[in-house]
């Protein structure tokens, strides 16, 4: 409760005392943890999603520096920034690795909001410099990076956050609590689904595009490719259909999984699964499928019991096939939930316990009801546990940066977020491998099918390996 109290206290003030500076291995912070200094931020992928998580991470800091492989995109940017007094002077790059050797003293945290592969190589080389990170979601693009980032995050005692703004909702902390409380008893069951890709991939897509013409001279093609396998530019893979590729994109799991399941994770304590199986249709080299349940085995978690937790994404036949159903919960617990009438939400979880169910038709679990509704009259929760924030996407910033200056760490810091993302993206290998796999995961190892090692960790490309892992 001390803990809880005093992070609520620090949110509300920003003006906790900082005690001590950041270790960093050999190098030297950059930063005091001082309540009252400024952070000066880089920002590494600033389109899309990157725009945003720029601009907010340039609200509770000072932007000394913006990174981006498309010229058009950092030139927007770029002009956005300059009509800004506070951010005067920042700089601009192309390549990460060339702005943290150039500037790295003057920089003291960092965004990543870079495609999915090139999340860890750009995350584990600003942690090794002592910089604090946040890393839009999914954490990495694979298993093994998920677990390197939470351990040199851990070793070099750096403050972290995951871009899975629903963690900042009020309403999904309160759903944390309430089934922590026990009002649906224990949890056997978990499911959650998804309307995603809403980007071609397979069926549409299972090979690699023959149409490959000339990159444009604005992107920087090999630097879009950063650790992934050499190939040529297709416009089938920039700016954003490249979600749906295996070297570059974690498909509909690893895109939503990170906000759909993030509250069904949190509330009911899980760590890693014993097993994961999939039912995917279309599964080929190139490109995530076009539709998948998966299956995951959590086992008992101190008093509370083994539990499984069901992923459904996608539309059988691809997103363009109109008759394809899409892959849901089976209609026997829809009917336990939904109204006459009612339509499901494209996304949402259902949470079910040996007394009641948690229904949320949202991304983020922050909206919800419990079921069935007249058991609940007059239910009011337990007392508030969780710090509380309600400010989205820009509040998970003022989180980080108030974790860099001395605060409790970020609720969905890389040692929290680093074991969700790991444990999802275990059912991408699942996909992969076409069978069951049993998971080891305090050593990181499939026990049963050793073909399955090949994607758990992939191979780097030559200057862009994780390196200051020991």
């Amino acid at each position: 409760m001390r803990n809880q109290q005093t992070r609520r206290d620090f949110l509300k003030t920003s003006t906790a005392v900082g005690v001590a500076y950041w270790v960093s291995g050999n190098n030297t912070p950059a930063f005091s943890n001082s309540a009252n200094e400024e952070v000066r931020i880089a920002s590494i992928g600033v389109g899309g999603k990157g725009s945003s998580d720029t601009d907010q991470a340039g609200n509770h800091g000072r932007l000394v520096a913006i990174c981006d492989i498309d010229d058009n995109k950092l030139n927007a940017k770029a002009e956005s920034l300059s009509k800004t007094e506070k951010h005067k002077g920042f700089q601009k790059f192309n390549d990460f690795r060339k702005m943290l050797d150039e500037i790295g003293k003057s920089i003291d945290a960092v965004t990543v909001s870079t495609p999915d592969h090139t999340h860890a190589v750009a995350s584990i080389m600003a942690m090794n410099m002592g910089k604090h990170v946040y890393c839009q979601k999914p954490l990495t693009h694979s298993v093994f990076e998920a677990r390197m980032m939470r351990e040199v995050a851990k070793k070099n005692k750096v403050a972290t956050q995951m871009g899975n703004q629903g963690t900042a909702e009020n309403g999904l902390r309160r759903a944390v609590e309430i089934i922590q409380d026990g009002v649906i008893g224990n949890v056997k069951e978990i499911h959650v689904w998804t309307n995603r890709p809403v980007w071609d991939q397979a069926p549409d897509m299972v090979a690699r595009p023959t149409d490959t013409p000339a990159c444009p001279a604005h992107v920087h093609w090999d630097l879009f490719l950063g650790p992934a396998p050499e190939r040529a530019y297709s416009p089938k893979y920039h700016p954003f259909a490249w979600r749906g590729w295996l070297d570059f994109g974690t498909g509909a799991l690893g895109d939503m999984a990170c906000h759909t399941a993030n509250m069904a994770f949190m509330a009911c304590k899980l760590g890693y699964p014993t097993s994961v199986v999939a039912e995917a249709t279309d599964v080929n080299s190139e490109t995530f499928p076009s539709s998948a349940k998966i299956t995951f085995d959590f086992p008992a978690r101190g008093e509370l019991p083994p539990l499984k937790f069901y992923w459904y994404e996608g539309r059988q036949g691809g997103r363009h096939n109109k008759e394809g159903k899409q892959v849901l919960p089976p209609e026997e617990l829809l009917s336990k939930v939904l109204k006459p009438g009612q339509k499901l939400s494209d996304s949402g979880s259902l949470l079910v316990g040996d007394k009641g169910i948690l229904f949320s038709p949202n991304d983020y679990g922050a909206q919800y009801v419990l079921l069935p509704e007249e058991q609940y009259i007059g239910y009011k929760g337990p007392a508030e546990t969780l710090p509380r924030n309600g400010k989205g996407d820009d509040g998970m910033k003022a989180e980080w940066v108030a974790a860099i200056k001395g605060g409790p760490a970020a609720m969905s810091n890389f040692d929290y977020a680093g074991l969700l993302t790991e444990s999802i993206l275990l059912g991408n290998v699942a996909v992969r491998a076409g069978k069951k796999i049993e998971w080891d995961g305090p050593n990181m190892k499939v026990t049963n099918c050793p073909e399955a090692a090949q994607y758990i960790k992939r191979e780097y490309r030559k200057g862009w390996e994780l390196t200051g892992l020991v």
